[in-house]
């Protein structure tokens, strides 16, 4: 199973996009149960809540605060790809409340490289 805990996705909506960017979830797990909040682009705010099965396929549901005001819901099942780097594509297939659907594809953010250990300047004289 896919761990989703402490990964970063950005959305390749063109709709929730604007110049300068797109909504960045933040995504969370414990066992089966999925979360996450997402901000950005035309999202003032949005949250997901559901599970994920062995094959790392989410069932969710989402809400979202748009900058004109609009709230948007619905539910989704995002199947997952796993890229080259070890990174995940999601291929999200959505139902809104309001009838629409669709197929969004967001993209798992390359995780920051660890710091370098911080060098004591004691341990540098220690070794000189």
């Amino acid at each position: 199973m896919i761990d989703y805990n402490g990964r970063q996705f950005r959305s390749t909506a063109a709709e929730t996009a604007v110049a300068g960017g797109s909504p960045i979830g933040h995504y969370h797990q414990d066992g089966h149960i999925v979360w996450a909040e997402f901000v950005g682009g035309r999202v003032q705010r949005g949250s997901l809540t559901g599970t994920c099965d062995a094959d790392g396929v989410l069932s969710l549901a989402y809400a979202q605060v748009l900058d004109d005001g609009e709230v948007v819901a619905g539910v989704c099942t995002s199947r997952p790809e796993l890229l080259p780097d070890a990174r995940v594509r999601l291929y999200e297939h959505w139902r809104r409340f309001d009838g629409s659907t669709g197929i969004s594809v967001i993209e798992e953010l390359p995780r920051e490289l660890p710091a370098e250990p911080a060098t004591d300047r004691h341990d540098v004289e220690a070794r000189a």
